[in-house]
């Protein structure tokens, strides 16, 4: 991912702008997409701030944290369940739709880290 442009650039198209140039103009006279002046416009005309978004991290997962108490729940009544079978549950009984990989990390940050695999299954069946 790259950086945000810099606040000086974000600040000399907004008071272009804001001084009678439109927003592709504007974009440019300072060098960058038609798309972002827009987005920009639009961020301080809603809010009045410049500044840029934070980046990454993970924005989803804590809409899952509503239900692990259910889905440990399932893990303690089913050792064997796997992640598609707790997405399926969520979706077929909450309709909330999520993909594995954010049900693995519900698991993790709940210190539910064992990995499946047969051949633990075969060591522990023996």
């Amino acid at each position: 991912m790259t950086r945000p442009l810099s606040m000086d650039i974000r600040a000399r198209l907004i008071s272009a702008v804001a001084g009678g140039m439109s927003r592709r103009s504007a974009a440019k006279r300072f060098k960058v997409a038609a798309s972002t002046a827009i987005k920009w416009v639009d961020q301080w005309e809603r809010t009045g701030a410049l500044e840029p978004r934070p980046q990454g991290g993970d924005h989803r997962s804590h809409h899952l944290e509503a239900h692990a108490e259910e889905i440990l729940g399932l893990i303690e009544a089913r050792r064997d369940i796997t992640l598609a079978e707790i997405a399926e549950h969520l979706e077929r009984e909450h309709g909330v739709k999520v993909a594995q990989s954010t049900v693995w990390r519900l698991l993790d940050r709940h210190g539910m880290t064992f990995k499946k695999n047969r051949a633990r299954q075969r060591a522990a069946a023996s």
